[in-house]
């Protein structure tokens, strides 16, 4: 039996922490206190905040442990490559996670590799903030650069919004400064990777199905995701080049692109697999436990990748453009073989938020079929028989 440190205990990491379990593995996790579904399954908690490194790092010392990850989310990066480093185990290191998740350092980690991304400047005030409209072609992302999962980044096609946006962003960064960039018109797509002894494991692109408001949510996601060849290699370069730049090696990779005029403008790479039902679908494609492969790579087990990608699947969250109680919370499906999953995070009497970012879900669904076309349709089969009713 080995120690494994999970960092977060929420809806992304709880099957990560099941899997490391159902594997016979001593599961500590940290994170802070509230009612997150991963501490019924660990055998020990910190209740600590995750972004706290060196906190993470007494904790882990004090463990004696022999691995650490996880999943869905950046802000808890930073502190597996401290413990990484500090521990002499397998990670990412404690560079490469500054660079992944610090949106500033990465913008100047692509820059210095020639990696084709949008424009951007650097703003401390209001002034600044202002002063890019001049600078930059509108409309423009004000992005915080420490955030994760879609909060503090807001769309902005006026010089009127940039006093609003600018209060936005600052209410959710930690920092005196953010990053304003353009905003490429094109299709907004993604991708996850895995690298394993500075060695690319696999690269599965995959559609995105975007909830916009502030600024673009994705909410789904399906593959396969057809590119011409010409953009597939434009892809890979761009993406290998990334991972070059942030220095990433042994951890899960979730990239976002931008694909205008047959070319790819990278947004943003995490070294951590992606959220909204991301892994599942990793595994669903590739016939293989992707969760089990992030566990293997952290106890640095080691692993045999051959997955040949081939079946066609989807995922979508299940949200609501309101908040309030649950009245009514129904699943009319019959189980179907194409049917993976349909899981509600929330039961009647609990109350929920309006979405604005990943974390207001109110549960997922996963299907799988022939081909995408198929795929496609039974998703939208399956979220017409889900009732769902507030107060």
């Amino acid at each position: 039996m080995k120690k494994l440190m999970v960092l977060g205990a929420g809806i992304s990491q709880l099957p990560l922490i099941k899997t490391a379990k159902r594997m016979g593995h001593y599961v500590i996790v940290v994170s802070r206190q509230g009612d997150y579904p991963g501490f019924a399954w660990a055998d020990k908690i910190y209740y600590e905040d995750t972004t706290n490194v060196d906190k993470v790092e007494e904790i882990a010392r004090l463990e004696g442990i022999d691995g650490i990850c996880t999943t869905g989310t950046d802000v808890a990066v930073k502190s597996i490559g401290k413990v990484v480093d500090a521990l002499g185990i397998c990670g990412l290191s404690y560079e490469a996670a500054k660079l992944s998740s610090n949106k500033w350092e990465m913008k100047q980690a692509f820059m210095d590799y020639g990696i084709r991304t949008a424009k951007f400047v650097k703003v401390q005030n209001k002034k600044e903030a202002h002063a890019a409209f001049g600078i930059l072609s509108p409309p423009l992302i004000f992005k915080a650069v420490d955030s994760g999962g879609s909060k503090g980044i807001v769309k902005v096609t006026d010089a009127a919004q940039v006093d609003d946006a600018y209060n936005k962003v600052k209410r959710d960064t930690k920092l005196d400064f953010f990053i304003i960039e353009e905003f490429i018109e094109g299709t907004e797509f993604g991708a996850q990777a895995f690298v394993y002894n500075n060695e690319i494991q696999f690269i599965m692109p995959h559609g995105d199905l975007i909830f916009y408001g502030d600024a673009g949510v994705p909410i789904g996601h399906y593959v396969p995701y057809e590119l011409p060849d010409d953009v597939m290699q434009d892809l890979f370069s761009q993406l290998k080049r990334s991972i070059l730049a942030l220095q990433l090696n042994n951890c899960a990779i979730n990239a976002d692109f931008i694909l205008m005029d047959r070319k790819v403008y990278v947004l943003e790479i995490g070294g951590r697999a992606g959220a909204t039902c991301l892994p599942e679908l990793v595994s669903t494609f590739y016939g293989f436990d992707y969760y089990e492969l992030m566990v293997r790579t952290a106890l640095h087990m080691g692993f045999n990748f051959t997955g040949q990608g081939s079946q066609p699947c989807a995922c979508e969250l299940l949200i609501s453009d309101k908040e309030g109680v649950i009245t009514e919370l129904v699943n009319g499906n019959d189980n179907h073989e194409d049917i993976i999953q349909i899981s509600f995070d929330y039961n009647v009497g609990d109350k929920i938020n309006k979405f604005r970012v990943g974390t207001d879900r109110i549960g997922q669904i996963i299907v799988k079929g022939e081909r995408l076309e198929e795929v496609m349709n039974r998703l939208e089969e399956v979220k017409k028989k889900i009732k769902i009713k507030l107060n």
